[in-house]
């Protein structure tokens, strides 16, 4: 839902005669047709479906001041995660059924008339800018104007911000496996562990990997796929800029035994000095270095590289390749700073461009639909412990988070793609079977 008028356009208009609106009431005149769920507002007013077993209770004066100041789902975040704006009918660790109800909302701007009385309704007190809430990071120009986006430092900032929230949280909310990455699924009743085991044998099978290889994975994470790899022979190093990651990526490293053959650090990617790889997988990195940044991060990539390497590309992407690569204000001020996607057809596009010869690539979405109703799922259950160990609000913002991905996978608003690719071997062939060598 996005703001249907510019209070700024509007500001300077009075006149007599206009009408005194409830809450209600201006919802009502920026929708068009029937609100398939319930709305109530602070001032006892209501409007959309009675009998809908969804909805939404604005309930302060200071939410309607997120709503009205801030453009769409940036302003609703502000007052959700201050508690000023519930659901009804869905636990907040899981609002999906709520979200797919407001996704078919259709809004528009308001006659002049119409954007007069509702900016006369609320009041200047109620189009003051509040400070949001403290999980809201610097808006995206004000980035841009320090130079803070994509240099070393402000990536390793921005890896904090998400991923150094707590990982007694992230255990509860990922499960067993720590893995915050599509998952696969052989049949949409399997198990969040199993379908993560699953990931990570197809991408070890993609690539070939055999026992004594030397495998760098980028952006490691929690380590599953270092973990993954050295049990079956591989040598691994991974990189991760989240201390706690590799905190304790190094500590189940240990518990397993691993320590001869795998290894996280916790450095930015570009600082691995070694080289001749025999394979590179990078699953859930591309997202965060910036489209510009994808020449030099794929040229760096294939510098790590041996002739005849395999490299596994994983990540979130949009349905097409024109258009603007930059995050919605949501996800770009709560969750994901900085990040940016583009079509698979760009990146192949760039990998290509690098010398690497793409062998394959599929879109995976509908996996990651199921892996986030999985996570949504172990919020909910876990909810008490999540709220005690990151606050209320910051809970809130996960489940927001991961219910509107589900919804933008499941309808092809974004997408999960795996792109592999081959160096080439000095006379241009590829060191690959006539056939693909993995199966599902």
């Amino acid at each position: 839902m996005n703001n249907a008028f510019s209070s700024g356009a509007l500001a300077g208009i009075t006149g007599g005669g206009l009408p005194q609106l409830t809450l209600a009431e201006m919802l009502e005149k920026v929708t068009d047709g029937p609100i398939p769920l319930h709305f109530t507002a602070y001032d006892g007013s209501t409007a959309g479906d009675p009998d809908s077993p969804y909805g939404l209770v604005l309930k302060t004066p200071r939410g309607a001041n997120f709503v009205a100041t801030a453009p769409g789902d940036l302003g609703m975040a502000r007052a959700y995660a201050f508690c000023d704006l519930d659901l009804v009918g869905a636990h907040p660790g899981d609002p999906y059924e709520v979200f797919k109800r407001l996704q078919s909302i259709s809004m528009h701007r308001p006659s002049l008339r119409d954007g007069a009385a509702i900016i006369r309704s609320l009041g200047r007190d109620r189009l003051r800018i509040l400070t949001p809430p403290p999980q809201e990071t610097l808006p995206r120009w004000r980035r841009i104007a320090e130079g803070l986006r994509h240099s070393k430092e402000r990536d390793a900032e921005v890896i904090s911000h998400h991923y150094d929230v707590s990982n007694a949280f992230y255990e509860r909310v990922l499960g067993p496996s720590m893995t915050y990455t599509c998952a696969t699924y052989r049949h949409a009743d399997d198990s969040l562990e199993q379908a993560q085991e699953d990931k990570y044998r197809l991408v070890f099978d993609k690539l070939g990997l055999e026992p004594g290889m030397r495998l760098l994975d980028v952006g490691c994470g929690w380590g599953g796929m270092v973990r993954y790899a050295a049990r079956r022979g591989v040598r691994v190093i991974g990189a991760t800029l989240s201390k706690n990651q590799a905190e304790w990526a190094q500590k189940a490293i240990a518990e397993e035994g691993l320590q001869d053959l795998a290894e996280v650090r916790h450095c930015d990617y570009r600082d691995v000095p070694e080289s001749g790889f025999d394979r590179v997988s990078s699953i859930g990195l591309t997202e965060h270095i910036g489209v510009h940044n994808y020449p030099d991060y794929f040229e760096f990539l294939y510098s790590k590289l041996r002739p005849g390497g395999r490299i596994l590309n994983h990540c979130i992407t949009r349905p097409g390749n024109a258009g603007n690569a930059k995050a919605g204000a949501f996800i770009d001020r709560y969750i994901f700073p900085d990040g940016e996607l583009t079509g698979s057809g760009t990146i192949i596009r760039i990998m290509q461009d690098t010398g690497f010869n793409v062998r394959h690539e599929e879109d995976i979405r509908e996996h990651y639909a199921l892996t986030l109703r999985d996570w949504c799922r172990n919020l909910v259950d876990n909810w008490d412990f999540c709220v005690s160990e990151v606050g209320e609000g910051t809970a809130r913002i996960w489940g927001l988070y991961m219910a509107g991905s589900r919804l933008g996978f499941e309808t092809n608003v974004i997408q999960l793609h795996q792109v592999l690719a081959v160096k080439p071997l000095s006379d241009g062939s590829a060191d690959v079977p006539l056939q693909p060598w993995w199966s599902w």
